[in-house]
């Protein structure tokens, strides 16, 4: 059977809606499955659906046909006791322009792409642990509808939705896939995030300076810390942010100062945390010094030759 058969169809009022996958096809014979709107499920529901669908054959077919999609460019997505939730289109606001990703929902990660042909061929594979996501609800703007941000320790960054449903169906389900994942390990919700970073048409100056004003020689940079949009006097500091990246990244100087104070007061205090541990080191060898000279004062303890030990042969 088609991949496509074994998926929900989409409502033509609701373009791009996530499928949600509530029912198994017991035959090959049998039709699509009726569409149903993610707003019918309860987390019970979820949850169960879950429970049902883990390592079946049908959801073994849809991750491989997922993984198809991405080619040999992707990762393999095929994994003991991992389902996939549902898939949807949806906008991701990037640094030039808005642009059309498909995301994946699975019970453990998360996982979009660009598209080149729909249904058939994606790349740009990104790959999500949702136990590292958090997602926080946005006001609509004048550009902008329906938009909420997905937060990682490594990179954030603002979706868009075709509707208001479609949006509260997407955050209420992965909040339910990483309540449910971290009850499962054990692990702490994330608290650390990336700072989005703000889209070059945002701002036609400097962010910090106010002053310089963008232009074909004047060109944009992104400080990694904040997110903000500055000139490149403004950003001349780089910073090692091992949660981001192994090497060090470009900052605003205002960021930099920051992150800079931020360090020498760690220093300070791992200084004198050592201070403190050498000085009990110290003290705990100057003691041991005196017992040594008041034990060799004293009587030996064997007053015989015979042996106090004993061995097995």
């Amino acid at each position: 059977m088609p991949f496509e058969q074994t998926l929900q169809c989409r409502t033509k009022d609701q373009p791009g809606c996530p499928k949600s996958y509530s029912h198994q096809i017991k035959e090959h014979q049998r039709r699509r499955l009726t569409a149903v709107s993610w707003r019918t499920l309860t987390e019970g529901l979820v949850s169960r659906m879950v429970d049902r669908l883990m390592n079946t054959e049908i959801n073994t077919q849809r991750i491989v046909a997922v993984e198809n999609c991405f080619g040999a460019t992707g990762q393999p997505l095929v994994l003991h006791g991992r389902v996939l939730v549902g898939e949807g289109l949806l906008t991701k606001v990037c640094r030039k322009k808005p642009k059309p990703r498909m995301f994946f929902l699975f019970n453990d990660i998360l996982v979009y792409g660009s598209i080149i042909i729909h249904k058939k061929k994606y790349t740009s594979q990104q790959i999500i642990p949702l136990e590292d996501v958090s997602v926080e609800d946005l006001p609509d703007n004048d550009s902008l509808k329906n938009q909420w941000m997905i937060k990682t320790s490594r990179k954030s960054f603002v979706v868009c939705a075709a509707t208001r449903p479609e949006k509260e169906d997407w955050m209420k389900h992965i909040n339910k896939c990483i309540k449910q994942l971290l009850e499962k390990t054990g692990k702490a919700p994330s608290t650390e995030h990336a700072a989005p970073w703000i889209p070059d048409k945002m701002t036609e100056i400097c962010m910090r300076c106010t002053q310089k004003k963008f232009n074909t020689l004047i060109r944009r940079h992104h400080c990694r810390n904040c997110g903000f949009v500055v000139c490149h006097s403004c950003s001349k500091h780089k910073f090692l942010m091992p949660k981001l990246s192994s090497k060090p990244l470009r900052v605003c100087t205002l960021c930099y100062n920051n992150l800079m104070e931020e360090k020498d007061k760690i220093s300070t205090l791992e200084r004198k945390a050592d201070e403190i541990t050498d000085l009990n080191d110290d003290e705990g060898d100057d003691k041991s010094s005196d017992d040594e000279k008041e034990e060799l004062g004293q009587e030996p303890l064997f007053l015989t030759d015979l042996s106090w030990s004993s061995f097995h042969t």
